[in-house]
C-alpha cells in the first residue's frame, strides 16, 4: 500500500489527463481478448493491435473487448484516440486507486469498481487475505471495453455463457452485457464472504476451546480486512443507484430491472459486511472475557492454596521462634501432634472449599 501511494505522488505536478499507470499489479504484457457476437453469429478473433478493433465498427453486433494488464499505457491511449474517450477517463482507468463510480458522457458511459477475491491461504484464519482488483468498464453503443489489472478467470463464466447461449445475452445490447459484467463482479463478493464466514466460525470455535494470542491477532486482522472490504463495496450502492436514475440512451428502460437485481445483491453484501463486523466485535469481547475468566480461575486456585498454607505457615512461624520457655517444645508428642495438625487442617479446608464449590 505504501508503494502504491508513492507511485501516486510521482504524478504530482503533471497536467490533468497525463497517462501514467499506477497500480499494484505490474503485468508485463497486456492481453487483449475480443468476443464479437449477435443473435446467431459468434466470433473470437485474435487481435494484435488496437487498429484491428476498428473493423468491428461496421458490423451489426456487440463487441466485447477485455484488456488484462494496464502497464502498456500506449494501448489505453490508442483506444481513447480511436473511440474518442476523454483523457481524464483514460487517466482514471490507469490510476487503479479509484473510488467506485459511474460517469455519463455523450457517446459512452464509464463505470469503475473493485473486484474482490480471497487470496491464497491455508486453513489458518490468521492468513486470510483479500485481493483487490480495479475493473473499469467503457460502454458504447455497440462496444464494451473492460480494463483489468491482472490476468485471471473472473469473467470466464460469462464468456462460457456467451459461447453456449443463443438467448437473452446474445439478443440484447451493450447495456445488458454491462449488467452481466457488473453481476459477475458483484457476485464474486459472495464467494469472498463465504470464505470470511468459515474464518469467523474457526475463530469462534477456537475461542470456546483454547483462546490464545494468535486468536486475538486473527480477530484484529479480519477486522482490518472487513474495513477494506466495506470501503470497496459500500460505494457500489451509490454506483447502482446512479445507473438506475440515469436516463442515458445507452441504458434502455427494459434493462433497469436487471440492474435492480444487482443493486439488491450489493445491499445484501453491504448488510453482510456490517453483520460480520458486529460479529467480530462480539468475538473480541468474548476473547477478553475468556482471558479474564481464565485469569480468574488461576487466581482462584492460587488463593485456595494460599488459604490452605497460611495457617500452616502461622503455626510453623510460632514454633520456629527460639524462646527458651515454650512448654510445647519439651513435650514428648509435640512433633507428631504438629504433623497431625498439618495434615488435618488442609484436609478440613479442602473439604470445606469443595462444599462451597470454590474448587
Amino acid at each position: 500500500m505504501i508503494d502504491s501511494y508513492s507511485r501516486i505522488s510521482k504524478k504530482t505536478g503533471m497536467p490533468p489527463g497525463s497517462l501514467v499507470h499506477i497500480g499494484d499489479f505490474d503485468e508485463e504484457e497486456t492481453r487483449i481478448s475480443v468476443i464479437d457476437y449477435g443473435r446467431i453469429d459468434l466470433e473470437e478473433p485474435v487481435v494484435e493491435t488496437v487498429e484491428d478493433l476498428l473493423k468491428f465498427r461496421e458490423k451489426d453486433s456487440i463487441t466485447w473487448v477485455c484488456l488484462e494488464g494496464l502497464k502498456n499505457v500506449e494501448i489505453t491511449e490508442l483506444i481513447g484516440k480511436y473511440f474518442n474517450i476523454h483523457p481524464l477517463v483514460l487517466e482514471d482507468i490507469l490510476n487503479t486507486h479509484q473510488r467506485p463510480k459511474f460517469e455519463e458522457y455523450d457517446d459512452y458511459l464509464y463505470i469503475v469498481l473493485k473486484g474482490l477475491s480471497s487470496g491464497e491461504n491455508d486453513s489458518s484464519s490468521v492468513d486470510f487475505r483479500v485481493k483487490y482488483e480495479q475493473v473499469s468498464i467503457l460502454v458504447l453503443n455497440d462496444f464494451v471495453f473492460t480494463f483489468k489489472e491482472r490476468k485471471d478467470d473472473l469473467f470466464l463464466p460469462l464468456v462460457q455463457r456467451i459461447r453456449n447461449s443463443t438467448g437473452r445475452i446474445r439478443s440484447l445490447g451493450s447495456d445488458y452485457l454491462t449488467y452481466a459484467l457488473l453481476d459477475t463482479i458483484v457476485d464474486q463478493n459472495f464467494l469472498l464472504l463465504d470464505s470470511m464466514d468459515e474464518q469467523v466460525d474457526d475463530i469462534e470455535e477456537e475461542l470456546l476451546t483454547n483462546p490464545t494470542s494468535d486468536t486475538l491477532v486473527a480477530i484484529q486482522r479480519l477486522k482490518r480486512e472487513l474495513i477494506d472490504i466495506k470501503r470497496a463495496t459500500s460505494p457500489q450502492r451509490e454506483l447502482l443507484s446512479a445507473i438506475l436514475r440515469s436516463d442515458h440512451e445507452l441504458i434502455s428502460e427494459k434493462i433497469h430491472i436487471y440492474y435492480r437485481d444487482v443493486f439488491d445483491h450489493v445491499l445484501r453484501i453491504t448488510e453482510s459486511v456490517d453483520s460480520y463486523r458486529d460479529m467480530l466485535g462480539g468475538l473480541l469481547d468474548i476473547y477478553v472475557s475468556s482471558v479474564s475468566n481464565k485469569m480468574n480461575e488461576v487466581m482462584k486456585i492460587l488463593t485456595v492454596f494460599a488459604s490452605i498454607f497460611i495457617p500452616l505457615t502461622f503455626i510453623a512461624g510460632i514454633y520456629g521462634m527460639n524462646f527458651e520457655y515454650m512448654p510445647e517444645l519439651k513435650w514428648k508428642w509435640s512433633y507428631p501432634v504438629v504433623w497431625l495438625v498439618f495434615i488435618t487442617l488442609p484436609t478440613v479446608l479442602i473439604i470445606y472449599f469443595k462444599k462451597k464449590k470454590w474448587l
